[in-house]
């Protein structure tokens, strides 16, 4: 039997996938969680063989959440199941500790069929993922300064992206601002900018906001 925690701030969401999961006979839905106060909780409780965890998850940023599910839960396997963009995030999560990224708008089958991977120690992505990260096509720029990217300047990016000021990404990235202003400076240089227009405009092209 195959304990899956669901994490995902949506209930409507959360539903639905125990929904689904309750067709299989070798999967069980441990517990059901919105927030990532409740995630650790529900981990404290009972260790799940796999933990299903929406990007965004309130709270915590979800890299942030993955690193430290996976410093004090090391056995558990991540699968990341999530709206945002495959290519920018499922390099990162991966090197975060996840087994594997799915996409919201991958086929219901899609689902099962990861969370049976990864529960036995695989790696899952799409084979379109895979395809897109082997190869880099003329259309495909924007993805090459991206593998250039270490997964918290990814997120530095992204919550610049989104607005936040540095003294706001340092307390939610809990950094201090000088090491925030460090990241900024090795983004542009890696993104190939000088100016933070310039650099946002980059992000965007990563489909970061």
């Amino acid at each position: 039997m195959i304990n899956v925690l669901i994490a995902d701030n949506h209930p409507i969401v959360r539903h639905g996938i125990k929904k689904v999961l309750e067709t299989r006979d070798d999967m069980k839905v441990q517990s059901a969680v919105g927030t990532t106060t409740e995630l650790f909780q529900a981990l404290a409780e009972a260790t799940p063989d796999v933990l299903l965890l929406e990007m965004d998850i309130p709270e915590i940023n979800g890299i942030a959440t993955l690193r430290k599910m996976k410093q004090h839960y090391p056995d558990v396997k991540v699968l990341i199941y999530s709206g945002q963009s495959e290519d920018v995030y499922a390099l990162s999560t991966i090197r975060a500790g996840a087994s594997g990224y799915l996409s919201k708008t991958a086929e219901q089958g899609a689902l099962t069929t990861a969370i049976e991977k990864v529960s036995r120690g695989g790696m899952f992505i799409t084979n379109e993922l895979a395809q897109r990260l082997a190869f880099d096509e003329g259309t495909q720029k924007p993805r090459r300064f991206f593998r250039k990217l270490s997964t918290r300047e990814v997120e530095v990016l992204k919550m610049l992206a989104n607005g936040k000021r540095n003294k706001e990404v340092a307390m939610g990235l809990n950094l201090n601002e000088k090491t925030v202003s460090t990241y900024k400076a090795r983004l542009m240089k890696k993104l190939n900018v000088d100016n933070m227009v310039d650099l946002l405009q980059q992000a965007k092209a990563l489909e970061l906001y």
